[in-house]
This record gives C-alpha cells, structure tokens and sequence, in this order.
C-alpha cells in the first residue's frame, strides 16, 4: 500500500512538472496576493489532478468517452477561461503589499483554478497513459490500494505546486511594486497566448 501511495505521489509530482498556465498562475498569486492565495490556487490543482487520476485508476467509461468525444468544446472553453483570465491579470494593478483576501476571495481563486485544470483535456489523457504504462491500473485491485493511487496523486501535484510557491515567495523580496507589476503583465500576457493556442489549436 505504500508502494502504491509513492507512485501516486510521483505520478501527481511528475504530471504537475511542466510549468503551463496553473504553474503561472501559481507564481502571480503568490507573488501579488501571498502564499494564502497560492496555497487556494494549490488545492484547487491538485483536486483537479485528484478527479482525473480518479476516473484514469477507475476507467470511469461514462466521464472518459465524454472527455474523448468533447475535447474541442473542452479546448473552446478552456481557451476563452484563459483569454478572459489573462486579459485581467494584465490590468490588474499591484498593491504594495499582498492584500487579506475573504473566503469568497480563496473560494474563487480554487474554483478558478479547479475548473481551469479540468478544461485542459490532455491531462486527463496523460494520467491514463502514465497509470497504464506504469502499471498502477493493475495494481488497483481494491479500493483502498486505488485511494491511495489517487491520494498520492493529490500530494504529488501539491507538493509541485508549493515548490513553486515557495520559490515565487523567496525571490518577491527582491522585487519592488515596479517589478511585480512587470512580472504579472508577462504572467497576463502569457496565459492570453495561452488561450488563443488553445482556440487557434480547433481551426487544426
């Protein structure tokens, strides 16, 4: 059981790697809005990452043909999330200090986060090709050894993430309000590119 719960954690760790628009998003919140706000951006990420290892270790079938069948209306909404979401990280100015978000303020940063995950179709697709190429779908024989699958995925992409909160963190002090404000106009700037891949990526 403990095997099983290690490869989740490195499964989940491993997928979370390549920094894309949640890893940018990642670094902003925590350079703008402070390791709260990354730590709700985190969880929001990683339960994404949790649902997709879910049905990959489960074969969900109902939940994957849907996945398989809709991928460009996925790819469309993801794209628009990112358009709309990087158009305001560019406008949005930086306050001189990271500023006390409200529950609703850490509610929507997970929410934002979860659903912008779950809208990146490939990942799902990725955990399915990792699990069975590691063999860890034969492994879930019960469902115990499939929780902790899938708990280990949890971690793993959580452990990623708050790497790169705690790198983003340790290097803010180095920068001053002119700096932050640069940094997240790249970050803007990125993620919209991002989401105009993502739609020009349908005209394929």
């Amino acid at each position: 059981m403990l095997i099983a719960l290690i490869k989740g954690i490195a499964i989940g760790f491993s997928l979370a790697v390549p920094v894309g628009p949640i890893g940018i998003l990642c670094i902003r919140r925590t350079l703008t809005e402070g390791r709260r706000s990354a730590l709700s951006t985190m969880f929001g990420a990683a339960s994404a990452d949790a649902i997709y290892g879910t049905v990959a270790v489960f074969g969900v079938t109902l939940v994957s043909d849907f996945i398989a069948h809709q991928v460009h209306l996925i790819r469309l909404i993801g794209g628009v999330i990112l358009i709309v979401l990087g158009i305001r990280m560019f406008r949005t100015l930086i306050p001189g200090s990271p500023p006390r978000l409200s529950l609703n303020d850490h509610a929507g940063n997970f929410v934002s986060t979860f659903v912008l995950t779950l809208m990146n179709p490939l990942t799902f697709f990725a955990f399915a090709a990792v699990f069975a190429g590691v063999g860890t779908i034969e492994e879930a024989s019960t469902t115990v050894t499939a929780a902790l699958l899938v708990g280990g995925v949890f971690l793993g992409s959580m452990l990623w993430f708050g790497c790169l909160s705690a790198a983003a963190h340790f290097f803010r002090s180095a920068l001053d309000t002119s700096g932050l404000l640069l940094i997240n106009r790249i970050a803007g700037t990125v993620i919209t590119l991002l989401g105009i891949g993502a739609l020009a990526s349908l005209l394929r």
